[in-house]
């Protein structure tokens, strides 16, 4: 970190305000900036890195979609979410870059395929209400398994945004109760991980020192994304999340 060059300072410039415009706009693409980090940066350092950032993204998320969350679908995920972070814990005391891109890209990919299925196949059409009944036994498996999985790839390579993403759009969410669900269930999420990632040495003085010149560039990407949110469809909405997420799921594995 003490010999970037003012190129390699500009990318990461660029990756932290796309991390503003992913949490206002179209959520999972910033795996483009987990990539960027990650190519900048040694991989495993980068993580503790961008987590900072990432949280502020999620304050400025929560701050402008704080009351279009559906707290049902969070409550069902955190259990499986918390097991997942553990693992991706576990992983990443062995774990070696090579490794850690594989296995989140695959899973990326994989999850993408999915979800066009069961889109095509006319699954997941309406939005949950609060007032729903109890979820089915389907229902309950498939939060418990996203959420273990979004907890793994949020605590390996913070790329849980994608894996959730997935999630609310099989669940039928539209945009702002997409985007309202998203922003709490992060900004929870990635704040319980701090201690974990102080614990593996992915954050300290010196990585907190850049977080500080990258957190200038969160707020004008943020202003940008919730700009321009009004004026995406559901349709380009879903099908721009669906492809940032196979972009960056394909730049790990090629990576």
């Amino acid at each position: 970190m003490d010999t970037l060059t003012l190129w390699q300072l500009a990318a990461l410039a660029a990756a932290s305000a796309l991390v503003g415009f992913s949490k206002t706009a179209v959520s999972g693409a910033n795996t483009i900036s987990l990539a960027v980090f990650a190519a900048v940066l040694p991989a495993r350092e980068s993580t503790g890195v961008l987590l900072p950032i990432l949280i502020a993204g999620d304050v400025l998320a929560v701050l402008a979609y704080r009351r279009h969350a559906h707290w049902p679908t969070l409550l069902r995920l955190f259990p499986a979410v918390a097991v997942g972070v553990v693992a991706g814990t576990l992983f990443m005391m062995w774990a070696d870059d090579a490794a850690v891109r594989t296995s989140i890209g695959a899973i990326l990919v994989l999850m993408a395929g999915v979800t066009v299925w069961r889109r095509r196949t006319g699954a997941g059409s309406g939005e949950p209400s609060a007032d729903a009944g109890p979820p089915t036994a389907a229902e309950r498996l498939k939060a418990r398994s996203y959420g273990v999985l979004g907890g793994f790839t949020t605590m390996v390579a913070n790329a849980g945004g994608p894996v959730m993403s997935l999630y609310l759009l099989s669940a039928g969410f539209r945009k702002l109760g997409f985007l309202g669900t998203s922003a709490w269930f992060f900004l929870i999420v990635n704040t319980s991980k701090v201690p974990f990632s102080v614990g593996l040495g992915l954050i300290d003085a010196r990585s907190l020192l850049l977080d500080a010149g990258m957190l200038l560039f969160v707020l004008p990407g943020a202003w940008i994304g919730r700009s321009c949110v009004d004026r995406i469809n559901q349709t380009l909405f879903e099908r721009l999340v669906i492809g940032a997420t196979v972009l960056g799921g394909l730049q790990l594995l090629l990576n």
